[in-house]
Order: C-alpha cells, then structure tokens, then sequence
C-alpha cells in the first residue's frame, strides 16, 4: 500500500505517482482488465477472422454492447482499486467488483451522454470537443469514490474541479494516450509491411487479426495507467479546491 500525495502536484508528479501506483497495482488491475476485455476481444477477432462486422451484425452489436458493459465495470472496478491504495489502504480485485456492480447501469448512461456531448463538440470544432473531454474526464472518478448516484451531477461535478487547471489535465491525458497509441501504431506498421499488397490476400488477413490481438494486448496492459492518473488528478484537484488534505487529516485525528 502507497501513502497518500495529498498536496497540490505539478504535472510530472501526477504522472510519477499515477507511474508508481500502476507499477504497484499492476496484477489487481491486469486482472481487472482481463476480466472485462477477454470476451469482447475474443468475439472481435472472430467476427474479423469470420468475413468482417457486415457478415456478422447481431454479434457485432452485441458485442458493441459488452464493450460498453464491461467497459463501466473495468473503469469503476480499476478507480476503486486505485482510490484506496492511494489512500493507504488496500482492495483486491474481487473486492473491487463487487463495490463497482451498482454503478454499472449510471457509468453506461455516464459514457453515453459524455459521448454525445463530446461528439458534438467535435463535429463543432475540435478544439471544443477537446475542452468537454477534458473537463468532463474526472466524471467517472467523481461517481464512484463520492458515490454520486446522477450522471449528470458527475459531469457537473468533473466540470467543477476541472475548472483553471484543464491543460494541465490534458496534458496528462495527452501522455497516455501517447502511450498507448504509439504502440498500436508500430504495430499497424509492422503488419502492413509484412502483408502482401494484395490486402484481400491470406497472409494479409492473418496479419490483420494478429494486428487486432496485438493491439487489443497492448491496450490491456496501458490502459490502466489511464485509471491511475485520473484518480491521482481527481485527488490533486480536491486538494487544491477543497483542502481535502486537511480534511483527511482531521478525520485521522479524530479516530486517534
């Protein structure tokens, strides 16, 4: 277990402590991940292997469903895990499901309308749609460590402790998803130069679903990070907006 960093952090500290929290939670949240990605990857690969999406449509959107299922079970499940071991205190995986199933169906209707309201800040202009996914990126960490129970009121929540400090979150955001991007990008490299020209080729199939495997791995073993400093940068913005260092001192006093 990690001490808490309840001070106000630069953003290469929030990356350093999100770094040292994933180092040392990486197999409740691999196993968190696994959990929540091995399904909807397996059906992928076989919807691929099996003609594409067009051939296969009723899979295709059930599986489009399990993502965004499993997907709100992965982000409460991994926020909790992280939360108490930042605040000193432990939770198995098992344990993190379990404290994650009742926000299942608001996380749903959370990514739902943070979707929405982000696509059309972007079909807008981008860079509106880039501010709404930023401030609205703290809702999810919001819902479940407060235990908010309206979507809405998480989103207005994130766009509350966002509020002067977005670019430093973006840049935040910004690093992971370097992280995880760069990867996938070698590996669409790597699998267009071993395939054939002819992209309806067998060989270039096989390097195609091998692509998605890869890919879909990598993203499994990054994407947790994203976990991590959200819910560092929910604790930095508490800090500083609401003196919630002071506040957990004063509740260690008190028990002692």
């Amino acid at each position: 277990m990690s001490q808490p960093v309840l001070r106000p952090l630069a953003l290469g500290e929030i990356l350093d402590v999100a770094f040292g929290l994933y180092r040392g939670l990486f197999m409740p949240l691999l196993v968190i991940t696994l959990a929540t990605n091995a399904v909807p990857v397996a059906l992928s690969v076989y919807i691929e292997a099996s003609g594409g999406a067009l051939l296969h449509l009723p899979l295709y959107f059930t599986n489009l469903l399990l993502n965004i299922v499993f997907g709100a079970i992965a982000s409460a499940a991994a926020t909790f895990v992280v939360s108490e071991n930042y605040m000193g205190r432990s939770l198995s995986a098992g344990g993190a499901f379990a404290r994650a199933t009742p926000y299942i169906g608001r996380l749903v209707v959370l990514g739902l309308l943070m979707g929405f309201v982000v696509g059309l800040g972007t079909l807008l202009l981008i860079v509106p749609g880039i501010i709404l996914f930023t401030g609205l990126s703290l809702a999810t960490p919001a819902m479940v460590i407060e235990g908010l129970d309206a979507p809405t009121t998480a989103m207005g929540r994130s766009w509350a402790l966002t509020r002067g400090h977005r670019g430093k979150l973006f840049g935040a955001l910004f690093t992971v998803f370097v992280l995880i991007l760069l990867p996938m990008i070698a590996l669409g490299g790597f699998a267009a130069a071993a395939g054939d020209a002819t992209m309806l080729s067998p060989r270039a199939s096989a390097m195609a679903l091998v692509w998605l495997a890869a890919a879909s791995l990598v993203q499994i073993l990054i994407y947790p990070l994203l976990y991590c400093v959200l819910t560092v940068a929910y604790y930095d913005l508490r800090v500083r907006k609401e003196a919630f260092d002071l506040e957990v001192l004063a509740a260690g006093l008190a028990q002692a």
